[in-house]
């Protein structure tokens, strides 16, 4: 009898709380937005198979402007390019902030790159950039090691002679030893037990934060921390990412000569030293640890996901796959490595790479922007403290942008002429002032990768294009593509 008074009266303290939320919002022209109930807001009517569905109905009633509530979060949800150009773009500066997404909170407890606001943001992402641009980001330097970090995987695939293999490893495999020799100053070998280890950890992350798992613990982490499930071997194979890059961070420390910094974990220790004496520095270790997780994990399972779902996409679209490959023979032919001068030469490869990043759609939400101070914009007040998602579905796949936006059309990237064509609705790395940190490293490695493997190798399915489905796995904080055994036949 008390245990059931107790519950009685938890639930009718939560309802006053949740109503005076509720009031509190009254003061703030807030925009519109469905019923919501206490406690769990808005979750009851969404589709937890793919949310952003849900979204999108939603803003057909209340408009590309709307306010919902997943649990207790308040969330303000921008819906279509106009809408999501004008916050991230237009008043850049007013959505810089970044939500505190309680998973990739844990992962990095609060520091790095990623999830920071206000100066610790501002002085790691000048760092960053800086940095990995003296390392060659975007340059001919890293080119060379793009090009290079190729040949190992063309030798690699070739070693199957024609069997099918699952490509999900070999991939990663690839672009993370890009991050690693930016970051680390190194490659790892192919068969390096620990680094496939380290890898499959990666590769679990965006699958479980794109469950139902993932997805609750982003919405009630006190609860998800004291129930059981999967949420906590994840975690405790985050603490070895952890041990790993701190391994890795020692050792450098061992050996670092002042005079030649060889990467971005040496620049980052010289400039600790630098500043030691600074109270306001944001370049401390716990820093440098979970920077160095943050530009691992997504130089690794981003760009490796998209190339394998590029891969399912043109076994399924075979004639897709032909066309790049006599482009290819004609520009380069089969004896030389690409490289980017090639891009402008290659209009319908460069068409195709950027078509299955929108058809792909790869991070549907982007990560989570937050209000670091009540925002005006579109005649609605968006109150401090409000989670805000920048709905890129909503913009790779809007009507308006994209003449069949739900169908794969390299069309989308060239004019009646066959050159290729910009589209500004092209936001896979988000935009304005939080945009992706490593895209232009991502937008090399996808070409050269992407032009190796088609110059080599004509992909197929052992059981046939048509056992090919293109919707994804798991569909919520990310898209995550289903994984298929492939063929490379030499060509």
């Amino acid at each position: 009898m008390e245990f059931s008074a107790t519950v009685v009266l938890a639930g009718l303290i939560l309802a006053l709380l949740w109503l005076f939320t509720v009031k509190n919002s009254s003061k703030h022209r807030l925009p519109p937005g469905p019923f919501a109930l206490p406690v769990i807001g808005n979750l009851p009517q969404i589709n937890k198979n793919a949310p952003f569905k849900t979204f999108l109905e939603f803003s057909k009633t209340h408009g590309p402007v709307m306010t919902l509530y997943l649990g207790w979060q308040r969330v303000v949800v921008l819906v279509g390019y106009d809408t999501v150009k004008g916050a991230l773009v237009d008043q850049a500066d007013d959505f810089t902030g970044r939500a505190q997404v309680p998973f990739l909170h844990k992962a990095t407890k609060g520091y790095g790159l990623g999830i920071s606001n206000g100066d610790r943001w501002r002085q790691l992402r000048r760092f960053t950039l800086t940095t990995l641009r003296d390392f060659g980001m975007g340059r001919k330097g890293m080119e060379e090691w793009i090009q290079e970090e190729s040949k190992h995987m063309r030798d690699h695939i070739q070693s199957f002679k024609g069997s099918p293999f699952d490509p999900i490893f070999l991939l990663s495999r690839t672009v993370s030893n890009v991050i690693c020799c930016l970051v680390f100053g190194q490659r790892f070998g192919y068969e390096d037990k620990q680094f496939l280890h380290l890898l499959d950890i990666i590769s679990q992350l965006a699958k479980i934060n794109s469950s139902p798992w993932g997805v609750l613990y982003n919405i009630f982490p006190w609860l998800m921390e004291r129930l059981p499930g999967p949420q906590h071997t994840f975690f405790a194979h985050v603490g070895e990412l952890r041990q790993f890059v701190i391994t890795k961070i020692e050792e450098h420390k061992d050996t670092l000569d002042p005079s030649s910094p060889r990467d971005f974990v040496d620049c980052f220790l010289l400039r600790c030293d630098q500043e030691k004496d600074n109270p306001t520095t944001e370049f401390i270790y716990e820093n440098l640890v979970s920077t160095v997780m943050n530009l691992f994990l997504a130089g690794t399972e981003t760009t490796s996901t998209t190339i394998r779902y590029g891969l399912s996409v043109l076994i399924k679209h075979s004639d897709v796959q032909k066309k790049v490959q006599e482009e290819i023979d004609t520009v380069i032919g089969r004896n030389r490595c690409p490289n980017m001068e090639d891009r402008k030469s290659l209009p319908f490869t460069d068409a195709v790479i950027h078509e299955i990043q929108r058809f792909l759609d790869l991070v549907p939400f982007s990560l989570p922007h937050y209000a670091l101070k009540d925002i005006s914009f579109m005649g609605y007040t968006i109150p401090k403290g409000t989670q805000i998602i920048p709905l890129l579905h909503s913009v790779l796949k809007e009507e308006k942008q994209w003449s069949t936006p739900m169908s794969f059309n390299p069309q989308h990237f060239l004019d009646q002429n066959g050159n290729f064509k910009k589209n500004p609705a092209f936001m896979p790395f988000s935009a304005g002032k939080r945009s992706c940190v490593g895209e232009s490293l991502a937008r090399m490695e996808l070409f050269i990768f992407f032009v190796t493997l088609l110059q080599d190798f004509t992909f197929s399915s052992p059981k046939g294009p048509d056992s090919i489905d293109l919707n994804p796995e798991y569909s919520s904080f990310a898209n995550i593509p289903r994984r298929y055994d492939l063929i490379a036949t030499p060509r």
